[in-house]
């Protein structure tokens, strides 16, 4: 049995083409099923149905033999216990540091300087900022990111920009790109070496299907 980890929504759509390319099909939609495991049409493979932010954790522990992971994801993990063999070239976007459109940003980024911030993604825009020589105040949040600077809390925010419709409408401007983000297939180190004839095939034709694009 080989266990596969993905998220719901995004990721999950545009994984679903290359599992039929590896002939598995899910056999229940996670968006209309209460079960976090569900089947597919070969009885040697499952799928668990996790938050993004978890697959990394549940494929480095063994949990799952495989995910499908942002590269955002990844990057704040740490990407340890992970064999990361290929970009899916799915789920993609940027990340970005947003303002006020008031701001002057380029003003406010000079060496020395410090920063208020606020994002989920502590650790990319703490590396970001320190390549800059920027020193930042970090603030988490999990959601609603763009109110962050409207309401005082920060004076940016480091988030995921797709269409940037929702900066635009309120009030916010994009002003640097960290870094192109895309989805990644990880599998559990073990798992290759132990399940090798049962996983390879799946990775051949996951990456023949992101060939042919």
């Amino acid at each position: 049995m080989i266990t596969i980890a993905l998220s719901k929504g995004r990721i999950f759509e545009e994984t679903l083409p290359l599992l039929q390319a590896a002939g598995i099909t899910p056999l229940e939609a996670p968006e209309s099923s209460r079960k976090l495991i569900l089947p597919t049409n070969r009885g040697d493979v499952r799928l668990i149905i996790v938050r993004a932010s978890d697959v990394p954790t549940y494929v480095q522990y063994g949990a799952a033999d495989l995910g499908v992971a942002g590269k955002d994801v990844l990057d704040e993990h740490g990407g340890g216990g992970l064999y990361q063999p290929l970009d899916l070239n799915i789920a993609r976007c940027r990340m970005m540091v947003a303002v006020r459109d008031d701001f002057d940003y380029e003003a406010a980024v000079r060496p020395g300087a410090r920063l208020r911030v606020a994002t989920k993604y502590l650790q990319t825009a703490r590396e970001h900022f320190a390549g800059k020589g920027v020193h930042v105040d970090l603030i988490k949040l999990y959601g609603s990111m763009e109110l962050a600077p409207l309401v005082g809390l920060s004076d940016a925010i480091v988030d995921l920009v797709s269409s940037g419709a929702t900066l635009k409408a309120n009030h916010l401007k994009a002003v640097e790109e960290i870094a192109q983000i895309s989805s990644r297939l990880v599998v559990n180190q073990a798992s290759l070496k132990l399940k090798r004839n049962v996983i390879q095939p799946v990775l051949d034709a996951f990456a023949q299907a992101v060939k042919q694009g």
